[in-house]
């Protein structure tokens, strides 16, 4: 069996009880590993997560977790961590810490007889999601006020993904380094759970735009999975390829699992 789960938001002071949520974090890996030959997990497993220069203990807080991704590992369980718009500033660290294969972007694989397109889905978009919309057209996408929108979320990304920022910002005392990253993901974190984004629709959810734009192009893979939208999705978007977003591991507590027959299902976590 092969795994995908995404969106665990460990260390988030938005959660109540961070010690409990790890706990469970934890208990649905070990329940995994009993039959996962693989393990993805799809970015944003952190709230929060930048490696300083200076020594941070408040690492320390995950040393559960790492020593259970770290358990899989020396079991011959391959575990893949994929950067997040939450976790990205990471250097090297988590291989060391737990030994994972990290991704620092999206990749095709090809499982079971099956392509996979894995992803965490922050800042992908169709390619021409900034033209003019077309007279009639009823896609929410290229309005003008979206449009405004994601320019200036692409402007933010950027700035995170500066090598320079990162730099300084590792250069900072982990102390304020970190009550500025924590501060800023929990007020990100308390907006989503007080007004979440449903599910847009097949015309306007960027990440179904952007699979279907790939099928288009002769770019086929079976499935196209995706963390960051914490929606929980399975939809058919040509005969043979399909879209799953996977929700997410603190409050939906969903995942999904491959069959070696190349059949994937959606599933909820029960402890």
């Amino acid at each position: 069996m092969i795994y995908f789960l995404s969106d665990a938001h460990l260390g988030s002071l938005a959660i109540e009880n961070n010690w409990l949520h790890q706990k469970k974090v934890i208990a649905m890996l070990e329940q995994m590993s009993k039959d996962a030959a693989s393990i993805y997990m799809l970015g944003d497993m952190f709230d929060f997560w930048m490696e300083y220069f200076k020594s941070d203990k408040s690492k320390f807080q995950y040393h559960p977790f790492f020593k259970q991704i770290r358990k899989m590992t020396r079991m011959g369980i391959h575990v893949h961590f994929f950067l997040g718009n939450h976790d990205m500033w990471t250097f090297g660290g988590i291989e060391k810490l737990c030994g994972a294969e990290v991704h620092h972007s999206p990749c095709t694989i090809i499982r079971y007889g099956k392509a996979l397109h894995l992803a965490h889905g922050d800042g992908i978009l169709p390619n021409n999601w900034d033209r003019e919309p077309y007279e009639g057209e009823t896609s929410t996408l290229r309005t003008k006020q979206n449009r405004k929108r994601i320019r200036r979320f692409l402007q933010l990304r950027k700035i995170f993904h500066s090598p320079t920022l990162q730099f300084c910002f590792r250069c900072l005392p982990p102390s304020w380094g970190n009550t500025f990253g924590y501060n800023w993901a929990k007020r990100s974190r308390l907006k989503e759970m007080a007004h979440p984004c449903p599910y847009k629709g097949e015309e306007n959810e960027e990440l179904v735009l952007y699979a279907k734009e790939q099928e288009y192009n002769g770019n086929h893979r079976d499935y196209y999975i995706f963390g960051h939208r914490h929606i929980e999705l399975d939809l058919q978007i040509t005969a043979d390829s399909r879209v799953i977003m996977l929700g997410d591991c603190f409050q939906q507590w969903t995942y999904a699992k491959l069959d070696h027959k190349g059949n994937i299902t959606l599933n909820n976590y029960e402890e």
